[in-house]
């Protein structure tokens, strides 16, 4: 079976298992090439195995996979070629310099050495890092480390870039810098996959996101529709046992509820985390302090 050519990954009805528990329950949703897509859940929800088996490290118990047209389980050759992979954590050779880990990295892929040494320098200066080249990783901070881990992945040239919570425990300002380099990326024509807890970071970057909550896709769609589709104005106010929020199709609408309360209340526009909340029922402790 072979993708239609503007779908750089399908996911059809994949199931897996782990004994009797089921991690990914029947998921089935499709990405566009040149799309930075966002997959959003709370812990637990399969996010990381779904991406798992998207880049070949696990099989599916049912279901088929597709990047650009191969199959992941039949074809892993051909995926792997194309595929480019930022973990959630940095898995370095620590006693190896930046340069020599992506020396290394494209000697595992083959690359002709006269393209391979030009392809390093271009992505070192590319993330920053070519006066901090020759230097042991071990000395990086995080956000070198995963600005390296990103230059890495894009070393042999892939179509889709895998990112598994590319940000997490990185401050605002490196957070931010990273953004920058996945909009760059995906300018020059990188297809993105990316799972995160900052639901902020997949609202300013993503085309659309999926949700998943208990191994199953719950909603798809843009951060703006999934924001509409609940209402696109939220009141929210202090109560006794915490904050409440009521939805409303139009600034009006929210108005005249306000207007019959008597305590203090904040209208405002809807955004992705109000939906992830509504739709999942919890918060996570990261989202809680992202």
């Amino acid at each position: 079976m072979n993708n239609p050519p503007d779908k750089m990954l399908e996911v059809h009805n994949v199931v897996k298992r782990y004994g009797s528990v089921t991690a990914v329950d029947g998921v089935s949703f499709s990405v566009n090439g040149g799309e930075i897509f966002g997959l959003l859940g709370p812990n637990g929800a399969g996010k990381s195995t779904t991406i798992r088996m998207l880049t070949t490290l696990t099989k599916p118990t049912a279901g088929e996979l597709f990047v650009d047209g191969y199959s992941v389980v039949n074809d892993q050759v051909e995926v792997k070629r194309r595929i480019g992979v930022v973990p959630q954590q940095n898995n370095f050779e620590q006693e190896l310099t930046g340069r020599e880990n992506l020396l290394l990295h494209a000697l595992l892929h083959k690359m002709p050495k006269k393209i391979r040494d030009a392809r390093i320098a271009e992505l070192l200066a590319y993330v920053g890092l070519e006066d901090r080249a020759d230097e042991r990783v071990r000395n990086y901070s995080g956000g070198m480390a995963r600005r390296l881990i990103i230059a890495r992945a894009l070393l042999h040239g892939p179509s889709i870039l895998f990112l598994d919570e590319p940000t997490v425990g990185l401050d605002p300002q490196t957070r931010r810098k990273i953004w920058d380099l996945i909009l760059l990326m995906n300018r020059s024509g990188v297809t993105v996959l990316l799972t995160t807890h900052y639901i902020e970071e997949a609202e300013s970057l993503c085309h659309r996101v999926g949700i998943v909550d208990y191994g199953k896709l719950i909603a798809l769609d843009s951060p703006k529709k999934l924001s509409q589709n609940i209402g696109e104005f939220c009141v929210e106010f202090l109560k006794d046992f915490g904050v409440e929020r009521h939805f409303f199709a139009t600034r009006q609408e929210a108005r005249n509820f306000v207007s019959g309360q008597d305590f203090d209340t904040v209208v405002r526009r809807t955004n992705l985390e109000d939906v992830f909340v509504e739709l999942t029922g919890r918060v996570s402790k990261e989202l809680a302090y992202a």
